[in-house]
């Protein structure tokens, strides 16, 4: 017997309840200004749809005169978010009749950071659901060459729906992703289908007035996309023998009119939509506006009005509020989503990593010491005829990702080195700090003076090493005659010649380059013109060093030939001062290395380590207030941050790469995928009231879990902590830290990553209650 529980309909402010005049199988327009459709039946043929333009709805404006963000709290959308806060479910569940398609267009799509979400999450997502998932990407032929084997639908309805679909005028391909997890993957060619494009723009504006123009190509791709993706999930429910339970997962609003059709045509289908990073909150962050301060401010129709994304602002909203569930990534997107969306996430789903793709079985520490030899390498070449410092005494320091100068926090890092620099020159500090910023930006080639450096270090290599063969032969024949050499013969005027040329060769009329690359924008580039204003020249009489790499690595680069991988494990800190940063995969990267990092409490990523950790700094994230300080006075903690962390020894340098290390288990999505499961639970029960029921409930602990503070001494920069250690090697300091103990306590406080399990149709699916 199946438990049955009503399905609660969504509701938004703005709706006009106009119960009288429905009809059951009529579609009626409310409030036309934000167009809500909806129509009572089967439950999961319910609609809620709206198209945007809220300015002439009273109910709207109100809510909008609610004043949500008084300090910028970072209210919890659902009662887990610690890690402990989400039940472990140990019925199974049924899987047979239920079908999960996770739609996106990085689906074997490089494009940015989602498609990093679902490569990594794709052998999970694959272990929990088998042969009923299917990711859902457009066709490009490249990628197709070079990711996906192109294969024959196992599943008979899924293989009649492409029959029938490729005989209709589309071209849909079925394969395996060639990932991990090696998934089923569905990609539809929007190209092909271009001669359908004006009538689905028509149908797109008599339905839900939304008018795309012809030049924005971006969009008229996601209206193929999304008209393909609904036709393909309304052609699978009609093949399907039985009523199907088919839950829709879909990413960002390139994928999400493919959702708002769904509701439209009433497809018996569970939607979720997930925005990464909203699209109104990109663009006003780029113009460098007091974004948060004013988030309740906005008038987000004339904002996405006047940057000429008021088409795209309608479809992510949308979508937003006509899917069963919103999700986004953090606490922080969720604070945005609900002022810019008009509607609160219902959970946040943290973005993970596969660890063991990062895993080096205890030997990070080694590996981290081999990169770190390359890097010097590279220095060395890069700073010929300026060596003065010791390599041995230098610190690593990097950022990396988009341009996005102040969004990524450019600005800010350039200034706390500045200021860096001035506290080890007073301090006569003996450390140097080198400082990357990976980049990239327009180039025409390599610059010829770096080019030069690492051909000038190669040729004293060379010449040492040639020396040495002379050397070492001279050395052998003595010790075979039994004699002792006579070091005034073992090096002839020859070899005093060689070495003597090797030297003249290092004589540099010019300062090391700063940046790698001839830059086309030079005189206009944010970075170089800031180098220029604080002066950070890479002189002799500077402790801290710059170098701008604006490529991304590769193996395959003739100058610093490491990947990205390789590139992190050899350096010491990760800096990612970011002023808008929804997840910030770039400081996870770093975690799951063993390489600190420097995050912020604007980041997702930060905000999640402060809420899991008790003493973030101890295991080496550090997180800077970026969202109750000033910018000097988040550059002065910045440099606090910098310039305590170049005073730590190198033992506690160990030390607390091995403390980061230990945090990879929070990051693995074999937790973190829990929210997934929560989400499409959630979706499930409110699609599919007769059959899956959602009760919430509350979490065993109010609080969840937090990740301790260390039991030994932690060697944290924070001067607040009175247990950092003293910077000496004394042998009595060795006695404060076990290793192995520590770690122990640390397992302890966190269990292993395991699968989670889905209660069985016929249970009850238990979730925690909103807050």
């Amino acid at each position: 017997m199946r438990t049955k529980r009503k399905s609660q309909r969504l509701t938004f402010p703005c709706e006009l309840q106009e119960e009288n005049s429905r009809d059951e199988n009529s579609f009626p327009t409310f409030c036309l200004a934000n167009q809500i459709l909806h129509t009572e039946g089967p439950a999961h043929c319910q609609i809620i749809l709206l198209v945007i333009d809220s300015s002439r709805c009273e109910a709207c404006a109100a809510e909008r005169g609610k004043d949500t963000t008084a300090g910028m709290p970072l209210a919890r959308s659902l009662s887990v978010t610690s890690l402990s806060g989400l039940e472990e479910w140990d019925e199974e569940f049924d899987r047979e009749d239920a079908v999960l398609f996770e739609i996106a267009w990085e689906v074997a799509n490089k494009v940015g950071g989602i498609y990093t979400v679902i490569q990594t999450k794709a052998r999970l997502t694959c272990e929990e659901w088998g042969e009923n998932y299917f990711l859902v990407g457009p066709y490009m032929e490249s990628n197709v060459r070079t990711q996906v084997e192109l294969i024959e639908p196992c599943n008979a309805a899924l293989r009649r729906t492409i029959d029938k679909m490729n005989s209709s005028g589309c071209k849909v391909y079925f394969g395996r992703w060639l990932i991990e997890g090696s998934p089923y993957v569905i990609l539809l060619d929007v190209g092909f289908t271009a001669w359908s494009l004006d009538r689905w723009k028509s149908e797109l504006w008599e339905n839900c007035s939304i008018g795309v123009p012809w030049f924005d190509r971006e969009a008229n791709d996601a209206v193929l996309f999304g008209f393909l993706t609904a036709w393909l999930l309304g052609e699978y429910a009609a093949q399907c023998d039985e009523p199907p339970h088919i839950v829709a997962h879909f990413h960002e609003w390139l994928a999400g009119l493919g959702l708002v059709l769904c509701r439209q045509r009433q497809l018996p289908v569970a939607t979720i939509f997930t925005t990464h990073a909203t699209l109104l909150g990109r663009y006003l962050c780029a113009g460098n506006v007091d974004f948060y301060n004013k988030l309740a401010e906005f008038n987000v129709d004339k904002e996405a009005g006047d940057r000429q994304i008021y088409h795209r602002y309608c479809l992510e909203r949308a979508a937003a509020r006509c899917a069963h569930v919103f999700t986004t990534v953090s606490q922080i997107t969720a604070i945005e989503a609900e002022h810019l969306l008009r509607r609160k996430p219902d959970i946040v789903t943290p973005n993970g990593l596969n660890v063991k793709k990062f895993s080096a079985m205890h030997e990070f520490q080694n590996l981290h010491a081999q990169s770190k030899a390359r890097i010097q390498e590279f220095v060395r070449g890069h700073f010929y005829g300026h060596l003065d410092f010791n390599l041995d005494k230098t610190v690593f320091l990097f950022i990396a990702g988009r341009y996005e100068f102040s969004n990524k926090g450019a600005d800010i890092f350039l200034e706390a080195l500045a200021r860096l620099n001035y506290l080890l020159r007073v301090n006569h500090s003996d450390v140097t700090v080198i400082a990357f910023f990976i980049m990239p930006a327009r180039t025409n080639n390599f610059n010829v003076e770096t080019l030069k450096g690492q051909a000038v270090r190669k040729q004293l290599w060379d010449t040492a090493q040639s020396v040495k063969e002379r050397f070492g032969k001279k050395l052998y024949e003595s010790l075979l005659v039994g004699q002792l050499p006579d070091v005034s013969k073992m090096l002839d005027k020859e070899d005093f010649t060689m070495m003597k040329r090797a030297i003249f060769a290092t004589q540099r009329q010019c300062l090391p380059p700063v940046c790698t690359h001839n830059m086309l924008e030079d005189s206009s580039d944010s970075i170089l013109n800031c180098i220029r204003r604080i002066g950070l020249f890479n002189t002799a009489q500077d402790r801290v060093k710059v170098i701008f790499h604006p490529e991304f690595l590769s193996s395959t680069s003739p100058l610093l030939p490491m990947d990205y991988e390789e590139f992190v494990r050899g350096c010491h800190l990760g800096v990612f001062p970011s002023y808008y940063e929804p997840w910030g995969y770039t400081p996870a990267e770093c975690t799951v290395m063993g390489i600190p990092s420097i995050s912020t409490n604007l980041s997702g990523f930060g905000c999640f380590m402060e809420e899991h950790i008790a003493d973030p700094s101890a295991y080496g994230i550090y997180i800077l207030d970026r969202r109750y300080r000033g910018v000097d006075e988040s550059c002065n903690q910045l440099t606090s941050f910098l310039f305590q962390f170049c005073q730590q020894s190198r033992r506690q340098r160990i030390i607390q790469r091995n403390r980061t290390e230990r945090l990879s288990d929070l990051l693995d999505w074999r937790y973190l995928g829990r929210y997934y499961i929560s989400a499409r639970h959630m979706a499930l029960a409110k699609a599919f009231p007769d059959t899956f029921i959602y009760e919430p409930q509350e979490p065993t602990s109010a609080t969840g879990f937090r990740y301790p503070r260390p039991a030994s001494v932690p060697p944290s920069p924070a001067h607040s902590l009175h247990s950092s250690p003293h910077h000496s090697e004394a042998e009595d300091e060795e006695e404060l830290y076990d290793e192995d103990l520590e770690a122990e306590k640390d397992r302890v406080n966190i269990r292993q990553p395991f699968n989670m399990p889905n209660r069985n149709k016929n249970q009850i699916v238990g979730l925690p209650e909103k807050n």
